[in-house]
């Protein structure tokens, strides 16, 4: 049998239950209109999460009579002989010194020494290496080397903090993918039920079960074709006319790097039929015994 039948049967049913077509049609264009709103949300969320993260340091102090010699020494230490490394800044303690007078100047005018050590701010390959980076300086046992410290109440905020956006995101992305399915597959089991006495005829007559399953499923797939298509139009409404307009004027709207809304209409285009055609599948299973 061409494809050309099942389209047009697929069409001529779409047609015929026009309240379950349009219940399909609404339920998958909710659900673009949320993902669409969505993604750009959780991206922009653990953006900012992954850049306080990268916040998470360890701290190396050299003793007060740390020559050149031993701050080279020790940058080779932890450079070349230190795991869980990412990043090394040197920062010197006239630097350091400069830095503080800076931002409190009445109170270092009062102080008739530096009291500030040179230090090696260093950043983890990966934030949750923290630990593990700390202890590995601890055992550097150089003797330049006069503490080791890693923040760590101000650390384990950082990452308890992120690690629970970053859940948060992945659980409502999984709850939101299932309901979608879960809403598509209750509207066409609708049109079955509608339809039921006509796919009793056809299995009567000695109809294959692809050839009753294959007009459910490419109805499924233009049903959420359509409803994509629709929340697309008007998220690029929503884009043009508020979205736009407003990161020209406020920095929160503008500052987050996001996906590119052309690349996100492809895929919540590919995501609408795609949950569509699984919520075809998943009511042809459960309640299309043939």
């Amino acid at each position: 049998m061409k494809v050309g039948f099942f389209l047009r049967e697929a069409l001529r049913s779409v047609s015929r239950n026009a309240v379950p077509s349009f219940a399909a049609i609404a339920s998958v264009l909710v659900t673009v209109l949320v993902l669409g709103v969505f993604i750009p949300i959780v991206q922009a969320t653990t953006g900012a999460a992954n850049e306080v993260r990268e916040r998470v340091i360890v701290d190396v102090y050299l003793g007060s009579k740390a020559k050149d010699s031993d701050v080279e020494r020790v940058r080779r230490t932890i450079a070349e002989d230190t795991p869980y490394v990412g990043k090394v800044e040197y920062v010197s303690k006239e630097e350091a010194y400069a830095a503080e007078k800076k931002r409190n100047p009445e109170a270092y005018e009062l102080l008739g020494s530096n009291p500030l050590p040179d230090t090696f701010r260093v950043t983890p390959d990966k934030p949750d290496h923290v630990e593990e980076l700390r202890a590995s300086l601890v055992g550097a046992s150089d003797p330049a080397i006069d503490e080791v410290k890693n923040r760590r109440e101000d650390t384990n905020k950082i990452l308890s903090a992120t690690r629970v956006v970053k859940m948060t995101a992945a659980v409502l992305s999984v709850l939101l993918i299932i309901a979608s399915v879960l809403l598509v597959a209750n509207t066409i089991r609708l049109s079955l039920f509608s339809r039921r006495r006509e796919v009793e005829v056809m299995r009567l007559v000695g109809a294959t079960n692809w050839f009753i399953r294959w007009p459910f499923v490419i109805e499924g797939v233009i049903l959420g074709f359509m409803g994509g298509v629709l929340a697309l139009l008007l998220l690029l409404v929503a884009k043009v006319a508020l979205v736009d307009p407003l990161a020209q004027d406020f920095a929160l709207i503008a500052a987050p790097d996001t996906i590119d809304f052309r690349l996100l209409a492809a895929m919540l285009l590919a995501a609408s039929v795609g949950v569509a055609a699984a919520g075809s599948g998943l009511s042809l299973r459960r309640f299309l015994r043939v």
